[in-house]
């Protein structure tokens, strides 16, 4: 008797929605029924199933009433999960070349100390002798810049030489 008025009763409530609304109710029971009828023994979803029920409780609004296979609150973490993977992998640096091991750097800043007058042409020939395969623009740059003293300006070199200066040095003959 009682599963009688319950059956009636939402019969009732289920002429008052509107087409879409019963349309995605449709599906959502559907898409249960197939997942109940792959895994017989044992209820297991998987990353598709997980998938919709994420969107679907994105797109609308009264997904829990539908629900019987898992808890609302588990969908709502799939939804957080997706969006936390999404933007993880979004602001992850994955262009560009791989960088140079310590190693290398290492080596080639030794190297460059230890034979002052070798360019990068130089040490990379070495370093391909050695078997190490790496390319002279990365040599060069992993090369420590070597500083030159500041040359003096024109007011100290006056001022250093000005017992030696004739006048006659400033002016064409």
């Amino acid at each position: 008797m009682m599963d009688a008025l319950i059956m009636l009763f939402s019969f009732l409530k289920s002429g008052l929605k509107n087409q879409t609304e019963l349309a995605l109710e449709n599906l959502a029971l559907r898409q249960q029924l197939t997942i109940l009828k792959r895994n017989r023994p044992h209820v297991r979803l998987k990353k598709g199933d997980r998938i919709f029920w994420a969107c679907l409780s994105h797109f609308w609004q009264n997904w829990r009433e539908s629900l019987i296979l898992v808890k609302p609150e588990t969908v709502v973490q799939w939804h957080r999960r997706g969006f936390a993977i999404y933007w993880t992998r979004l602001s992850k640096h994955h262009a560009g070349r791989q960088s140079t091991s310590k190693e290398f750097r290492d080596l080639v800043r030794k190297m460059a100390d230890a034979n002052p007058t070798w360019g990068s042409p130089r040490i990379h020939g070495e370093l391909l002798k050695l078997g190490i395969k790496i390319s002279e623009r990365t040599v060069a740059r992993l090369m420590p810049k070597k500083r030159n003293p500041p040359s003096q300006t024109w007011r100290t070199f006056l001022d250093n030489h000005v017992s030696d200066l004739v006048s006659i040095d400033f002016f064409v003959v």
